[in-house]
């Protein structure tokens, strides 16, 4: 199992921290920016063609439950599973920066802001 760390790298373009992830710990995931089977997930793609680091580097983000991409039904679901709190995770990132909230996420040991 890895341990968890503060890496900007592994923050998904959502806003989650995947170096917390049970799945990425445990080596059964690579992380969003690295997983090619993560193709299905829109706002990776769409962060992928704008080569964006996250959601909070898009100018057109500035209400993120406008956004189709970002507030889909299966992010609703996992939000709801998981009480995760993504468009928090995305103001935090824009407040701190990439670097700070990888370091903030590690120490709390957490994949996401909770609600």
């Amino acid at each position: 199992m890895k341990e968890i760390t503060a890496d900007k790298n592994l923050i998904a373009f959502c806003g989650l921290y995947c170096g917390a992830c049970k799945k990425y710990l445990d080596e059964k995931c690579s992380g969003c920016v690295g997983n090619e089977k993560a193709s299905w997930c829109t706002i990776r793609k769409c962060n992928l063609e704008k080569k964006y680091s996250s959601c909070a580097e898009c100018k057109e983000f500035s209400d993120p439950m406008a956004c189709q991409k970002y507030n889909n039904f299966i992010s609703k679901v996992f939000g709801f599973v998981f009480r995760s709190n993504r468009k928090a995770c995305i103001a935090r990132i824009k407040e701190i920066g990439l670097e700070k909230f990888a370091q903030e996420m590690a120490e709390k040991r957490q994949q996401s802001l909770k609600r």
